[in-house]
C-alpha cells in the first residue's frame, strides 16, 4: 500500500563520489564487494518512509538541479587515484556549486555531508562546502584502542545529548554505533555535536557527528560515509541513526502544507448566504432550538427561514449525491417553520443524510442541522458546515480488507458557522435535534484532532525536554501526516467497540455506570488501535508508526490537561497509561526531563492492554458490582484515588446487588485527581493554547 510522499531525497553521483544508489554501477566499481560502494539499501529504506529517492549523475548541482529537492546527501566524493568512484565529474565543487548549495539550504533545504579518513587527500573541496555551515572536516585518522570493534580504527565513538523538545532527539533509538576510519570535526558556535571520541582516542573528545541550522535549514556533517553503506547499515543502530538524521535535515519539507484545492461550493454566492443567514438564525433561537415569537417578530424570522431555503437549492447542484437529503433538509426545515419554531425535529433530513455511502477521496458534503456539539457549544442551534472526505486508497482497501466499518466517515472542515469555532471534532447523529434514533454514520474531523494534538504536544515537548524521535517530530510538524494518522487510528479505534470480550458496552447499550468503565473502553480502543499499528508496521506498512505515535503523544499528553475535573473519562485514561508506563520503567522523569524508552515502550503498552483485556474477560463472570470495583481497583493500582473515596479497596462498603446504579451517586467528581506530574504540566501549559481552527466571519444583522 502506497502512503503520502513527503520529501524527496537527492544523492548527489556526479562529483565522483565513491557510493552510488545503482547497484550495477555499485558492482563495476567494486566488483568483489559490491556493498562497499553501494547506498541502495539506505535508499530503500527512505523509500519505505514518506520519502521518494533519487540520483543526480550528470551536470553541476545548480539551483535548477536543487529544484523539487528536500534533502541532499553528498557521500565522499575522491580523486579515482584514491577511491573507485562513479567516474561522473570532477570531487570539487565550483565556487558556484558552493554558492547554489548554500542557498539552497538556507531556503530551507536539507543537507547530509558524509566525509571520510584523511579528507584533505581525496582531492574535493567537500570541507569547503561544510565550513559554509560553521563545521570544519579535519584531516586525520581517528583511533581508539579502548573502545573499537575488530580494529583501533573501527572505533565505538561516545553518543553526546542530540537534543531534547519538540525539535527531535537525533539519538532516539540510536546506543551505539561504529565509525569505520573516521577523520575528526571542529564544530564550535551553535553546531550540535551528536557523537564524538572517546577519551582513549588519538582526538579525545573530537567531534565525529554535527549538525547544525542554517537559515531555514538544517544540515548534518559526519566524519565518515562506510556506516550507511550496505555493508554496515544493518550494524549496530545504523539504520535508526540514518532515518534519524534524513528524518531531521527534512524538518522544512514535512512542516510544508500544500495548500487545499479549492472548494467551488465555499466560493459560491449561495454558501456565503447560507452561511451568514444561519449565523442571524443561530442568534435568535434559545438553547434548545426554539424561537419565542413574543421577542422575534414572526415576519422576519419567516423571511431568514425562506432565504436560508433558496440558498439550500441554489447550492443543491453542487452535491447531486446529497439530492434525496436536501430535499427532505427543505421540507423539516418548512415543517419547523410551520410549527411556529417549536422544537425542531430533523429526523427526515438526518435519515437520508448518509456521507458514509459516498466515500470517495476529496469528496464534499452539505451540512444543515440544529445540533448540540461534543467539546463545544451545547445549544441546540442549527449549523451549517461544508465537510471534506480524506479517503485515499491505502485507507479504502484497508476498511475493505482489513478494517470493515461501514458507518466510518473522516472529515476535514472547509467551511463551517460559529457553533464549530470550539473544540468539537465529532458530527454524529445523536447531536442532531430528532425525535427518531438514527445512526447510520459517524463523522471524525481528523484535520482538527490533528492540529490540536500537535500544537499541544509541541508545547508538551518542550516543557518536559521530551527525548522526541526525529521522524516523530517531523509527523508533528506535518498537517498531512498527521492527518491520515488520525484517521487510521480512528478506523481501527471505532469498530473495536463491538469487538472482544464485552461484559459492559457503554457506548452500544447506554448503560450507566461509573466514569472510570468509559476512560477504560475508551483506552481498550485505543490501546488496540495501537497494537494493530504495531502489526500493520511489521507487516511492511511503516506510516503505520505515525498512528502509535499519534496514540501515545495523544493519550499522554492532551487527554489528562484538556476538559475540566468533572468525571473526565478521557483523561482519566491518559493518567493510566502514563502511570502504567512509569511504573513498569518504560518511561522516566528525571532531572526535569521526560525519558521515554524507545525500544520497550510497544510492549509497555502491550502490557496494559492485556490487563485491561483480562478484565474485560472476568468480568464476564463477575457481578456488576464486582466488575466496575475490580476496574476501579485496576486503575488504583497505578493511580491514587481521591482522599475519601468511597470506592476505594478496603473502603468501599456496597451491597452487592444486582443493579448497583444508585452507587454511582458515591463516586467523587475527580475520583482520580491529576498527578503532581500532571498538575504541573497543566499549569505550564497555561494559558490556554489558541482554538484549532479559526471562527468564521461574524453573521450579517438580523
Amino acid at each position: 500500500m502506497e502512503t503520502r510522499t513527503i520529501a524527496r531525497v537527492l544523492f548527489d553521483e556526479a562529483h565522483s563520489e565513491a557510493w552510488t544508489l545503482d547497484p550495477a554501477r555499485a558492482a563495476a566499481m567494486q566488483p568483489s564487494h559490491p556493498a562497499d560502494a553501494s547506498y541502495a539499501q539506505a535508499a530503500a529504506l527512505l523509500a519505505e518512509r514518506e520519502f521518494s529517492v533519487g540520483g543526480h549523475r550528470a551536470g553541476p548541482l545548480d539551483a535548477a538541479a536543487l529544484a523539487g529537492a528536500d534533502v541532499l546527501v553528498i557521500a565522499h566524493p575522491s580523486d579515482p587515484a584514491f577511491e573507485r568512484t562513479t567516474g561522473i565529474g570532477e570531487p570539487r565543487f565550483t565556487a558556484a556549486e558552493l554558492d547554489a548549495i548554500e542557498a539552497w539550504v538556507a531556503a530551507g533545504g536539507g543537507l547530509v555531508l558524509l566525509g571520510e579518513e584523511e579528507q584533505a587527500k581525496y582531492g574535493t573541496n567537500l570541507a569547503e562546502l561544510a565550513a559554509r555551515f560553521g563545521i570544519k572536516l579535519r584531516s586525520e585518522l581517528v583511533q581508539d584502542y579502548d573502545r573499537c570493534r575488530t580494529a583501533p580504527s573501527w572505533i565505538l565513538p561516545e553518543l553526546a545529548d542530540a537534543g531534547r523538545g519538540a525539535g527531535g532527539d537525533l539519538l532516539a533509538r540510536v546506543r551505539e554505533i561504529c565509525l569505520y576510519r573516521a577523520t575528526s570535526l571542529a564544530a564550535p558556535g551553535e553546531a550540535q555535536v551528536i557523537a564524538r571520541a572517546g577519551t582513549g582516542a588519538s582526538s579525545p573528545g573530537a567531534p565525529l557527528i554535527a549538525a547544525a541550522q542554517h537559515g531555514a535549514g538544517r544540515v548534518v556533517v559526519l566524519g565518515d560515509s562506510d556506516l550507511f553503506g550496505d555493508d554496515c547499515l544493518g550494524e549496530l543502530d545504523h539504520r535508526a541513526l540514518w532515518l534519524n538524521l534524513v528524518a531531521w535535515v527534512a524538518r522544512h519539507a514535512f512542516a510544508h502544507e500544500d495548500p487545499a484545492p479549492p472548494s467551488p461550493a465555499a466560493a459560491d454566492s449561495a454558501w456565503a448566504a447560507l452561511r451568514a443567514e444561519v449565523e442571524a438564525l443561530r442568534a435568535v433561537q434559545a438553547p434548545d432550538g426554539t424561537v419565542d415569537l413574543t421577542d422575534h417578530p414572526r415576519a422576519g424570522l419567516d423571511a431568514r427561514v425562506e432565504r436560508i431555503d433558496a440558498a439550500l437549492g441554489a447550492l443543491a447542484p453542487r452535491f447531486p449525491h446529497q439530492a434525496e437529503h436536501l430535499v427532505a433538509t427543505r421540507a423539516d426545515l418548512a415543517r419547523w417553520r410551520e410549527g411556529g419554531y417549536g422544537a425542531p425535529d430533523f429526523t427526515r433530513s438526518l435519515a437520508a443524510f448518509r456521507p458514509e455511502q459516498h466515500r470517495e477521496d476529496g469528496i464534499e458534503h452539505l451540512v444543515l442541522f440544529p445540533m448540540y456539539k461534543q467539546n463545544g457549544p451545547r445549544e441546540k442551534v442549527f449549523e451549517a458546515l461544508i465537510v471534506r472526505v480524506p479517503w485515499p486508497g491505502w485507507l479504502a482497501e484497508l476498511e475493505r480488507t482489513r478494517y470493515g466499518n461501514p458507518k466510518f466517515v473522516p472529515v476535514t472542515f472547509v467551511d463551517h458557522t460559529s457553533g464549530y469555532a470550539s473544540e468539537s471534532a465529532v458530527l454524529f447523529p445523536e447531536t442532531v435535534t430528532a425525535r427518531e434514533t438514527v445512526n447510520n454514520f459517524g463523522a471524525i474531523f481528523c484535520d482538527r484532532e490533528a492540529a490540536r494534538l500537535a500544537r499541544t504536544m509541541a508545547a508538551a515537548a518542550e516543557i518536559l525536554r521530551l527525548n522526541l524521535p526525529p521522524d516523530a517530530a517531523a509527523l508533528l510538524a506535518s498537517p498531512s501526516l498527521l492527518r491520515d494518522a488520525y484517521v487510521l487510528w480512528d478506523l481501527v479505534h471505532d469498530r473495536t467497540h463491538a469487538r472482544g470480550d464485552l461484559p459492559f458496552d457503554p457506548f452500544m447499550i447506554r448503560q450507566r455506570a461509573p466514569y472510570w468503565m468509559y476512560g477504560l473502553e475508551e483506552l481498550r480502543c485505543d490501546l488496540t488501535a495501537f497494537r494493530e499499528a504495531t502489526i500493520l508496521e511489521a507487516e511492511g506498512f511503516p506510516f503505520a508508526r505515525h498512528v502509535q505515535y499519534a496514540i501515545l503523544f495523544d493519550r499522554l499528553f492532551r487527554f489528562p490537561i484538556t476538559g475540566e475535573r468533572r468525571r473526565n473519562y478521557d483523561g482519566l485514561g491518559g493518567q493510566l497509561l502514563f502511570a502504567f508506563l512509569h511504573q513498569e520503567g518504560h518511561l522516566a522523569w528525571t532531572d526535569n526531563e521526560l525519558t521515554i524508552d524507545w525500544e520497550t515502550v510497544t510492549a509497555g503498552v502491550g502490557a496494559l492492554r492485556a490487563r485491561v483485556e483480562e478484565l474485560y474477560r472476568r468480568g464476564i463472570d463477575s457481578s456488576k458490582l464486582g466488575y466496575w470495583a475490580a476496574a476501579h481497583d485496576l486503575v488504583a493500582e497505578y493511580v491514587s484515588p481521591a482522599a475519601g473515596s468511597r470506592w476505594a479497596r478496603g473502603v468501599r462498603d456496597f451491597d452487592d446487588v444486582e443493579d448497583p446504579r444508585p452507587y454511582i451517586d458515591e463516586v467523587r467528581e475527580d475520583e482520580f485527581p491529576l498527578s503532581i506530574f500532571y498538575a504541573t504540566l497543566r499549569r505550564k501549559l497555561a494559558p490556554p493554547l489558541p482554538p484549532s481552527v479559526p471562527a468564521p466571519p461574524a453573521p450579517v444583522a438580523a
